[in-house]
């Protein structure tokens, strides 16, 4: 959000006199999803200004930062809550000033609303009762930091904020087996983020991060490499607890090599093992973990537990 001590762009009145003989119309009843900067005000969009002025109303994530941003810009306009609590039940209300001819604007705390903020809900009605959505761009979060990573963005994943419960953050990183992309990008609390690259070093992906902190902010950062490098220069940090995170992870080619190159089921490689060398489905886990196979222990243990029931058992 906008620092108090910053000041409009001085190009700004240069750009408007360019500009002039092409003015930035707001329709009746229509839509904008306006971006808002993530971190410097320069980042907003002559375009953006012009939109938030124009419009009747303003649907915010957060009405004070909205205020901060509108108040520094100039502007004077009714804003109205839209945050994930009340979204769906301000949706209704929003349409009706449409329907009435009321332009709005949807913005979020930072960047473009709708990725992994509130503002979907209005969007998918607005499209539903055809009223005319416009996209106002600008900042993004995920795209900027995938920009700087450095990794292969032929493809890649957004998958918002990593998983909170164990559980889920093992379900994660079996969709990765998928080898639908190597490059995932996740949004991360500073409450947690120590917790997650832990996870990652804990749990031996081999891969490569690019974490960002605070993009476009005074006091940007970047943490590059693998899980347990990312983990100590965090913990070198005094200040790694704070201001917001976004997680690139890539994984590294050998990943998929392994996978491809061992086309047997977890069941079929403990069986093969267990024959091999003669041996319990216990210690055919351990030999394969200790081999490089491409299954985790948890993955292994369960196979057994499938053989167990079909077979007796192995032990």
């Amino acid at each position: 959000m906008p620092n108090p001590e910053d000041t409009l762009c001085p190009e700004i009145e240069e750009t408007e006199a360019l500009l002039a003989g092409k003015a930035v119309t707001v329709g009746e009843g229509e839509l904008y999803v306006v971006a808002t900067p993530i971190g410097r005000i320069v980042d907003l969009s002559l375009r953006a200004i012009k939109v938030l002025q124009g419009v009747d109303l303003i649907a915010a994530e957060d009405t004070r930062r909205a205020y901060i941003l509108l108040n520094f810009l100039g502007i004077k306009k009714k804003v109205v809550s839209n945050q994930k609590f009340n979204e769906f039940h301000k949706t209704e209300y929003f349409l009706e000033e449409l329907r009435m001819g009321k332009s709005i604007a949807v913005i979020s705390d930072a960047g473009t609303p709708c990725i992994s903020d509130p503002g979907n809900e209005l969007i998918k009605r607005a499209i539903e009762e055809g009223i005319k959505v416009v996209p106002v761009p600008g900042a993004c979060a995920a795209v900027s930091a995938v920009s700087v990573s450095g990794f292969d963005l032929r493809s890649f994943l957004f998958r918002g904020f990593f998983p909170k419960e164990n559980s889920e953050k093992k379900a994660e990183i079996q969709k990765y087996q998928s080898g639908i992309t190597r490059t995932y990008i996740y949004y991360e609390s500073p409450k947690r983020i120590l917790k997650t690259i832990q996870f990652f070093a804990d749990e031996k992906i081999p891969c490569h991060l690019c974490l960002c902190n605070d993009l476009t902010k005074v006091h940007e950062r970047f943490y590059r490499g693998s899980p347990e490098a990312v983990l100590a220069e965090l913990l070198e940090n005094p200040n790694a607890e704070k201001g917001e995170f976004t997680l690139i992870l890539e994984l590294d080619e050998a990943f998929f090599a392994e996978k491809e190159s061992s086309p047997l089921s977890p069941e079929a490689a403990l069986c093969e093992a267990m024959l091999q060398k003669n041996c319990s489905s216990k210690e055919a886990i351990e030999l394969l973990l200790q081999s490089g196979a491409p299954f985790r222990k948890n993955e292994l243990k369960d196979a057994a537990l499938r053989l167990k029931k079909c077979f007796g058992s192995a032990e």
